[in-house]
């Protein structure tokens, strides 16, 4: 046995999503990073061990526009290109060569961290250090750092650190949740194990284990869904130990669940009701997925209405969107629905405040066990929006390092500092504006050699009608800088009134009607033709609007195969009233008719696709798409010109991606592009000189949203311009964010 030291700006235990994307994060803003990790792989609940997707603010399409960027969104972007199938083995690589791309951190795997030294008194403590036993070379390690990030789930590391934290369900007087329990419990959300299946193209015979659960027993087949055809996550369900210890009875949760996944299989495979003979078991998990444990306690507690009311938070380092989505402690012996959902009508803020501990002073947090109540946990927890926090993490530990400060005094006068840095590097964060002083971008005068700026679409090819008998239809629109006139194409089956009326969004963090503004009744002919509804005299100050036409049984919506201009939606929604209650954005389904586009104009001319959107701003759509949008194909630039020479070291590019469409990692659903086709594919950076343009970067056959190009040596020049020569699919060139910088 080997007894060794290691010394790091920054050491993060536990090599979950949220682990990872704080070490890449941490490093990547100049610290060095012990990355700890108790098991051979990295990726937590998501790796090849335990194979959960991968799912954050998007909630599977449910919020529009919300796709991770940042980190999350590297591993998406990276994962979608290497591995469309959703192979959790080829997964597990994605994520660990992001850490092994980075020189700053050094990954410490199979390493259990079980000692912790604190000290201090209750309310100020302080950990010096860490020990963990890397188990295969039979090390002993003690790792030092003046930061450390507790990225565990569990919170093994702040529990041995003195922290506090809370477990179970708070009752509803501690926050005033309307989800909360009357009364407090130990009561958690339960853990799963996964399963695989495969067709061996021959009968294979199963003969059930003695562990085996008698699943009709206790009537599981009458009360879940069960299909030989459904493999791993399909069977989320699959859950046990909510009313025990998710720790200390670890062992009795694995081998209970087990018994059900063995029964489950016997029941497919021995009851005669399936078409199944050749079907075997390919991959049963052996360790439990937990779902919670320990939540520790910051500087601000995150709650039902902090998420459900979107409480803007000046700190705030990362979004959400997934549900609040909490599940019966008894699991799947629980009589009760598998699980409730709550959604707000869009995204919303996580702070700062939530992501370190509010009594270890150098102790940051990440993942499920962040600064929340049990019910704000239920969103989340989400692996995704774990990664999100994550980041923001990292990147504040490595502002705490550099500066010489703790998380708290980061988060008293250097929040502005910290979003800076977030927004750099493409971090998830909405409605903080970027206005780095250094960014020479922000001085320069910004054309382009063609703008978009007819809002139409639906012309090219055949379109379909889409009755909206049942549902009432919404077209999301950028109003920049008004609405005046809407024109939709309608097939009407006889003469009818459509009641069409505007909504505002009421703000950048929702992508669907919300508050009410206009009502208009339009007098609609048999036969094919067109809506046009006028709200010229309807004051709208920018941002989002949704024009919505009321189910009307003898009209459809004319729908044509071609893609939107970028920001627009058409919306479904088939919920009995859309006045009722708080406005929730599942209501809204954006699947039918996602890269499809009713047939439609707007008038006045919309200026949401400026060229000088490149140039600070919300840098993906928040009050309106916020990027430059070319008018037609071929070779297209952004011009940025100043006012006398300046020294260019540094470019750095943001592409459109197009947040909007919903990437996982796994197997619940195929996405068709191994690219997205809205992304710059080639395209070059040119310099003005004496004698003309001169291409300092050309760059072919890109897949990635945020590029960074440094010249060596600087170059010296009035203007810049990038070039976009082709993208990889769309028609027009898209560019999010140009960055300029002397270093």
């Amino acid at each position: 046995m080997m007894q060794l030291a290691h010394a790091a700006d920054v050491t993060v235990v536990g090599g979950g999503l949220a682990g990872v994307t704080a070490a890449v994060s941490a490093a990547r803003n100049g610290a060095k990073v012990a990355l700890i990790n108790n098991r051979g792989v990295l990726g937590g609940n998501s790796s090849s061990e335990i194979r959960v997707w991968v799912v954050g603010a998007t909630a599977h399409g449910a919020q529009k526009f919300a796709r991770e960027t940042g980190l999350m969104g590297e591993l998406f972007a990276e994962n979608q290109w290497r591995n469309p199938e959703g192979n959790p083995i080829l997964w597990d690589h994605v994520v660990l060569d992001l850490v092994r791309a980075e020189p700053n951190i050094t990954l410490f795997l199979n390493t259990e961290v079980r000692e912790v030294d604190a000290d201090g008194e209750e309310e100020d403590r302080m950990i010096r250090s860490v020990t963990g036993w890397q188990s295969g070379s039979e090390k002993l390690i003690r790792f030092e750092s003046p930061i450390f990030l507790d990225c565990t789930g569990d919170g093994l590391v702040g529990l041995l650190s003195g922290a506090r934290f809370a477990t179970g369900r708070e009752d509803r007087s501690v926050y005033g949740e309307p989800w909360a329990p009357e009364v407090a419990d130990d009561d958690m959300l339960g853990s799963t194990i996964l399963f695989y299946t495969k067709d061996a193209g021959r009968p294979v015979r199963f003969v059930p284990p003695a562990i085996t659960k008698d699943i009709e027993a206790f009537d599981l087949p009458l009360r879940r869904h069960i299909d030989p055809g459904m493999n791993g996550c399909d069977y989320w369900w699959i859950e046990w130990g909510g009313e025990l210890d998710a720790v200390a009875d670890n062992e009795r949760i694995r081998d209970e669940l087990w018994g059900i996944v063995f029964g489950i299989w016997d029941h497919i495979k021995n009851s005669g009701r399936f078409e199944a003979d050749t079907l075997t078991l390919e991959w049963v998990g052996s360790l439990p997925g937990k779902r919670e444990y320990r939540r520790f306690l910051g500087d601000h507690v995150l709650t039902q209405q902090d998420i459900t009311g979107q409480t803007r938070f000046p700190d705030a380092v990362g979004f959400g969107g997934w549900s609040i989505d909490l599940h019966p402690p008894g699991g799947i012996y629980a009589a009760d629905s598998p699980s409730k959902h709550l959604f707000g009508p869009g995204l919303y803020d996580i702070p700062f405040r939530c992501l370190y501990s509010a009594n270890v002073r150098n102790l940051l947090l990440a993942g499920r066990d962040i600064s929340a109540s049990h019910v704000a946990f239920g969103s989340t927890r989400v692996m995704a929006t774990c990664a999100v926090v994550g980041e923001a993490a990292g990147a504040g530990a490595a502002l705490a390092v550099r500066r010489g400060l703790t998380p708290r005094e980061i988060a008293a006068s250097h929040v502005a500092e910290l979003q800076s840095m977030l927004l750099r590097q493409d971090a998830s964060l909405l409605g903080v504006p970027w206005q780095d002083p250094s960014d020479l971008a922000l001085k320069a005068a910004v054309t382009a050699s063609s703008t978009l700026t007819r809002l139409a679409g639906g012309a090219g090819g055949e379109p379909e009608p889409l009755p909206i008998g049942e549902a009432d239809f919404g077209l999301l629109l950028p109003a920049d800088p008004r609405i005046d006139v809407v024109r939709i194409g309608v097939d009407a089956a006889r003469a009818t009134t459509a009641t069409v009326e505007l909504w505002s969004t009421g703000n950048g963090l929702n992508h669907i009607p919300v508050e009410p503004l206009a009502r208009r009744q339009v007098r609609i002919e048999a036969g094919c033709g067109r809506l046009e509804a006028r709200f010229d005299d309807v004051p709208v100050d920018g941002g989002e609007v949704v024009v919505v036409v009321r189910r009307n049984a003898d009209l459809a919506v004319l729908v044509g195969p071609d893609r939107p201009p970028y920001g627009v939606l058409g919306l479904l929604s088939r919920e009995p009233a859309l006045d009722a209650g708080t406005p929730q954005s599942n209501a809204w389904s954006a699947a039918e008719l996602r890269r499809r586009t009713p047939r439609f104009e707007v008038e006045p001319a919309t200026a949401a696709y400026r060229p000088d959107r490149v140039a600070g701003g919300p840098a993906r759509p928040y009050d309106g798409p916020n990027l430059w949008v070319s008018e037609g194909g071929g070779e297209q630039h952004v011009e940025l010109r100043w006012s006398e020479q300046r020294t260019i070291g540094r470019v750095e590019l943001i592409f459109n991606d197009d947040v909007d469409e919903d990437l996982v990692n796994l197997h619940h659903h195929r996405t068709p592009y191994l690219v997205m086709p809205e992304l710059v594919k080639d395209y070059r950076i040119e310099v003005e000189r004496a004698g003309g343009w001169e291409a300092a970067v050309s760059v072919t056959g890109n897949r990635m949203r945020r590029r960074v190009h440094v010249f060596d040596p600087a170059a010296r020049t009035g203007a810049l311009r990038i070039v976009v020569t082709a993208t990889n699919g769309d028609e027009r060139a898209m560019i999010v964010a140009v960055r300029v910088f002397e270093t």
